[in-house]
């Protein structure tokens, strides 16, 4: 197993492509554009959290996490305009958009600035001066 597939983010990601996938197989004519680009979109976040885990560089998995979360909107996007072109109902994209709001929520915690470990000094009760 690689370490992207322990991931609940990557897990969730996958979730929601599989939901695209089975919405978006019957859509044809003047809805393929929409319907190519979602799947694009959606298959772009698992792939750029798999590739940011794998980075060693903080900034550089920043990176490519905040390119999932783009892409995450993107897709929120896409199915506001198929719901907008009546290839949808609102009520058919509640789920997606709530996958996508879980999505969204674990991947602006993971580009969230970090400084390291911060551990606030304790005190032993040991005194040099005492045992000198």
């Amino acid at each position: 197993m690689f370490d992207h597939e322990r991931l609940h983010v990557y897990q969730a990601s996958l979730e929601f492509v599989a939901w695209v996938y089975d919405r978006v197989l019957n859509l044809k004519g003047h809805f393929h554009h929409a319907r190519d680009e979602l799947l694009r979109a959606a298959q772009s976040i698992p792939r750029n959290i798999a590739e940011g885990n794998g980075k060693r560089s903080l900034p550089d998995r920043r990176r490519f996490f905040e390119i999932a979360r783009g892409s995450a909107l993107e897709c929120a996007a896409v199915l506001d305009e198929l719901r907008v072109m009546r290839a949808f109902e609102a009520s058919e994209i509640v789920e997606g958009k709530t996958l996508l709001r879980r999505i969204m929520g674990m991947l602006t915690k993971m580009t969230e600035p970090f400084d390291g470990v911060r551990e606030e000094i304790a005190e032993c009760g040991f005194n040099r001066e005492e045992n000198s």
